[in-house]
């Protein structure tokens, strides 16, 4: 179930709430772990963009987004919730940002689809 701590600048969703808003096209997906673990594998449908570049990415973030709601990822929350963090420091504090909890390690224990 989504939480909201008022600490925070972002909404902490589960892979399911994150499928199902990816499903309804209500949100896109951006990973934010390094490029061998993107390759390696990957939530269907995710752009990778690497934590440590999410600041500089922040115009082709909102691009990518086109309004629709961010999700987060990352191999199990820990990054991708800086990587909201970060988001938010840079200027997209107008879009609903989410961290996917349990990232890809749970996208993929729920046997949902990878690769593109």
């Amino acid at each position: 179930m989504a939480t909201r701590d008022p600490r925070e600048p972002f909404t902490r969703i589960t892979v399911h709430e994150a499928k199902e808003k990816l499903d309804r096209g209500e949100a896109v997906l951006i990973d934010v772990r390094e490029p061998h673990e993107y390759v390696e594998v990957h939530a269907r449908g995710a752009r990778l963009i690497p934590v440590n570049t999410v600041i500089n990415e922040v115009k082709q973030i909102r691009e990518f987004a086109n309004g629709k709601e961010v999700l987060f990822i990352c191999r199990s929350g820990q990054r991708s919730a800086l990587a909201a963090e970060f988001a938010t420091a840079a200027g997209l504090d107008d879009l609903p940002l989410y961290n996917v909890e349990g990232g890809t390690l749970a996208w993929v224990e729920a046997g949902y689809p990878t690769g593109d």
